[in-house]
């Protein structure tokens, strides 16, 4: 085992490990890289923009990629100013050529490519004023400038048409699915998730009400809940379903009521009967905390990559708690509010995964950038 070290893989047990590549785009940087189990850079994609989020690996080897649009065009559109924009939906290729884009100033968060081909994406919408006033919840006065923003998931063909879209404001209850009373009412939901799942329906997942929900694709309809006052979720991140069944969720734990030290959890949660089957606090509790942003991945071995994103951190789990892998991201940018290392999430990809077939993943390529940014700099 190695011992811990201050950045880049401070902690590897390569005999409970799932050997693989990890995926991550620093949000205070323009680029994304993917590194080895020792903590080695093996590929790099160079952006013209800082992520709006974070990146993933498809089957086909491109980068599916979300942006941050310029941020004057975002405000000539009227776009908020809110945590998350993007703007842009960017695949590009290995070698970082353009394949497809999508544009909409109001694109914020996640993205899901479909089997189809078309790709699920989550933008801001204004909340209707006769609407908005009967939303309970938030802090009284901290509307944006008088308007409520929430959510639509709008399904996006490769030709760039819209093609289904979904309106949080039709389908959600103002009273019951109020506003986290500690946060501002310039935002009703924050949408921080879309998947979708095998039979076509849409989970998603809700901060400012911290609740996941399933919807109905073919009405509409809100099929399935959990959170706030079920579950006692708290300010919730990245939900998604397992082999099993089940759902893999961050709990971040921010604004949790009844509790005098915040924490973060990732949980299992069965959906039939809404319990809890296995989850993760570290010990002790205080160790592992991200107030915002943030996800989870179960690995083919059991294990669980979590990714704590104001900690930098990313780390694998097995199913009993024992840390097998910790990386410390040592690529640090400026953003709005000063300057940051933090990861938004982060993904492992087997060596047998499609998208790395034929590729050359050698970190002797990265020999200059291996000696500044990878574990071996720091080893005394």
């Amino acid at each position: 085992m190695r011992r811990r070290k201050e950045y880049g893989v401070t902690f590897y047990n390569p005999s409970k490990a799932y050997n693989g590549y990890t995926l991550f785009a620093p949000l205070g940087c323009k680029d994304t890289w993917l590194i080895d189990m020792e903590g080695r850079i093996v590929h790099h994609w160079a952006m013209p923009e800082r992520p709006g989020c974070y990146g993933r690996l498809l089957p086909n080897g491109h980068l599916l990629y979300a942006c941050r649009a310029d941020a004057e065009e975002r405000e000539k559109a009227g776009a908020p100013k809110l945590s998350g924009h993007g703007g842009i939906i960017r695949e590009v290729d290995w070698d970082n050529n353009l394949i497809w884009e999508y544009k909409d100033p109001f694109l914020h968060h996640d993205f899901c490519r479909m089997e189809n081909g078309n790709t699920m994406v989550l933008k801001y919408v204004e909340v209707p004023p006769e609407i908005m006033v009967k939303v309970k919840g938030g802090v009284p006065g901290t509307e944006d400038n008088g308007k409520m923003w929430c959510d639509a998931i709008n399904e996006v063909t490769p030709e760039g048409e819209v093609v289904w879209e979904w309106l949080s404001y039709e389908h959600l209850d103002p009273v019951e699915d109020s506003i986290c009373p500690l946060c501002p009412r310039k935002e009703w939901t924050h949408a921080n998730t879309c998947v979708v799942l095998p039979d076509g329906d849409v989970l998603t997942c809700f901060r400012q009400t911290d609740t996941v929900c399933i919807i109905d694709k073919k009405t509409g309809n809100i099929k399935w809940k959990w959170g706030r006052g079920l579950g006692e979720l708290a300010h919730p991140h990245d939900p998604h379903p397992l082999p099993n069944g089940n759902f893999l969720i961050f709990d971040n734990g921010y604004h949790r009521a009844g509790v005098e030290v915040n924490i973060s959890m990732v949980i299992e949660l069965n959906p039939k009967t809404k319990e809890i089957e296995w989850e993760y606090r570290s010990d002790p509790p205080t160790d592992f905390y991200s107030g915002v942003c943030s996800g989870a991945q179960r690995l083919p071995n059991g294990n669980t990559l979590i990714c704590s994103t104001t900690q930098a951190r990313i780390f694998e789990i097995t199913p009993k708690g024992e840390i097998v892998w910790e990386y410390i991201s040592p690529f640090y940018g400026e953003i709005e509010f000063g300057i940051i290392n933090w990861i938004f999430r982060a993904y492992r990809y087997g060596p047998e995964y499609e998208g790395l077939k034929g590729k050359t993943l050698s970190p002797e390529r990265f020999e200059s950038w291996n000696r500044l940014y990878s574990s071996a700099a720091f080893r005394g």
